[in-house]
């Protein structure tokens, strides 16, 4: 006996809500605040120690001032990223980097010398220098050491251009609100290093390509060069 169309489709709305009804009850449920704020905490901490793992500060005393500091400061940018977010949102506009950078600048410049006026009574100008890279994961050594290679004759001049632009990205990058932020800030100098170096001569983009060409065909040759024991085992 054929089935009536409306009592499959009541077995078909059934199946559908005792679904919605069994994902809803596995599903994790949203976070609470204590929780949200217990990560983030376990987060800052984690940086503020990798930071002072870098440093090796010997006197323990000197070590908490340091620590202390820095936690106080990622807590004093994510109330900051908190407040320009609202804002963001009260006027209707997305948040995202491009929103956001026309707060940025006029926000972070008091947190920004006040974080470096305090580390500055407790670090040498070495240790403030490496607190910046472990806050930007390292960039501008990283991107640096990336121009040299991808294109082997820069001048000296085009080199020091290249590391004052970095420099200055990383400055701006530490008070970024996040990872993904932090490389956006970092990008935005890397457009000015590539125009610079198109104007110097450079076919930027040529040698960015082979370059990327370069490493999948170093990539190819590790993968063949893996198969081979695996296939004469077999």
């Amino acid at each position: 006996m054929k089935a009536h169309p409306f009592h499959l489709a009541a077995v078909v709305l059934f199946s559908f809500v005792l679904g919605q009804s069994a994902l809803a009850q596995w599903s994790t449920p949203p976070a609470t605040s204590a929780e949200t704020e217990r990560l983030y905490t376990e987060a800052i901490e984690k940086r503020a120690n990798d930071i002072l793992t870098a440093l090796a500060v010997p006197d323990p005393a000197k070590c908490i001032k340091v620590h202390d500091i820095i936690v106080a400061q990622y807590r004093s940018l994510r109330a900051r990223d908190e407040a320009i977010d609202s804002l963001l949102r009260i006027v209707g506009k997305d948040v995202n980097y491009t929103n956001r950078s026309v707060y940025l600048l006029g926000e972070c410049r008091p947190l920004h010398d006040q974080f470096l006026a305090k580390l500055t009574a407790v670090l040498t100008p070495e240790q403030i220098e490496k607190v910046k890279d472990k806050m930007t994961y390292n960039k501008v050594k990283v991107t640096y050491d990336a121009y040299c290679s991808i294109i082997p004759d820069l001048t000296d001049s085009e080199k020091a251009k290249i590391l004052e632009q970095l420099t200055l990205a990383r400055e701006e990058a530490m008070d970024g609100g996040s990872a993904p932020e932090k490389s956006e800030i970092f990008q935005k100098y890397k457009n000015q290093i590539n125009t610079y170096l198109t104007s110097d001569g450079h076919d930027v983009a040529k040698a960015f390509k082979d370059w990327d060409a370069k490493q999948d065909l170093a990539k190819k040759t590790t993968a063949d060069a893996s198969a081979k024991p695996a296939e004469a085992a077999k």
